[in-house]
């Protein structure tokens, strides 16, 4: 009789392995639209359920190096993915130049008056610009790269209010709280209140990258590295372009 008790229980409790497996991927924020759109895809092909952690590229990389369980790491900066390596934490042979993207200068639709440029930020009108923090934030990073580049970082600098992330420095410009920003192209497509009053581009502006790496701690690195594959992939190419992102992998 306990045995086939036993049996009964045990065929009555579903197997946790059954199915492809769950995979964690941390992605930078200005992500967050492309990469559950294509999470969704790979879901509907076929393949395991993608679990999204999306925040500022310097807060994911300080969470892997601290521990925490991510099969995939996509940066906005090579920086941050540097320190994610560096701590022996990217599987050999998988970080990707995966996308590119453009910095932008943003204001609330309704604003009136001229601003055309990143000298237009200099006006006595624009009193406070948004960007993520230009210490760790790789949007910020790039900001201040390119205002230096064209000596106007120090002109700039009290005007500057840093965010925590990317999408923190649109919402301080969607609400009010700043005159103008300076975030990605791909931020300003995803709101509908604000618009692009420049875009940043020429021999000064800053190139940008965006590297993707399976984690070497992932219990599931078949998993990963079908995910990062696809992620290359014509499909995923074409999600990404719909974004606004510029493909760079093989294949999109």
């Amino acid at each position: 009789m306990l045995p086939l008790l036993a049996w009964l229980l045990f065929s009555s409790t579903p197997l946790q392995d059954a199915g492809p497996p769950r995979l964690t991927v941390s992605a930078a924020v200005s992500l967050t639209e492309a990469i559950e759109e294509i999470s969704r895809a790979y879901t509907a092909a076929g393949h395991g359920r993608v679990v999204m952690n999306f925040a500022a590229s310097n807060v994911l990389a300080r969470q892997i190096a601290n521990g925490a369980p991510v099969d995939v790491f996509i940066s906005a900066d090579g920086a941050q993915m540097a320190v994610v390596e560096k701590a022996g934490l990217t599987a050999p042979g998988s970080i990707v130049q995966l996308l590119g993207n453009r910095l932008a200068i943003v204001v609330r639709k309704d604003r009136a008056g001229p601003l055309s440029s990143a000298a237009s930020l200099a006006s006595s009108d624009v009193r406070r610009v948004a960007i993520g923090d230009p210490d760790a934030v790789p949007a910020g990073v790039y900001a201040k790269q390119y205002l230096e580049r064209i000596g106007l970082w120090t002109a700039l600098q009290h005007k500057m209010v840093p965010s925590a992330s990317v999408r923190a420095a649109l919402a301080a410009v969607q609400h009010g709280g700043a005159d103008a920003g300076i975030v990605y192209v791909t931020d300003a497509r995803v709101s509908a209140a604000v618009r692009v009053a420049a875009v940043i581009e020429g021999r000064e502006a800053p190139e940008i990258v965006y590297p993707a790496a399976v984690i070497s701690t992932s219990a599931r690195k078949d998993a990963a590295r079908a995910f990062l594959e696809f992620l290359q992939t014509a499909e995923a190419g074409r999600i990404f372009r719909k974004f606004g992102f510029e493909p760079r992998a093989q294949g999109q």
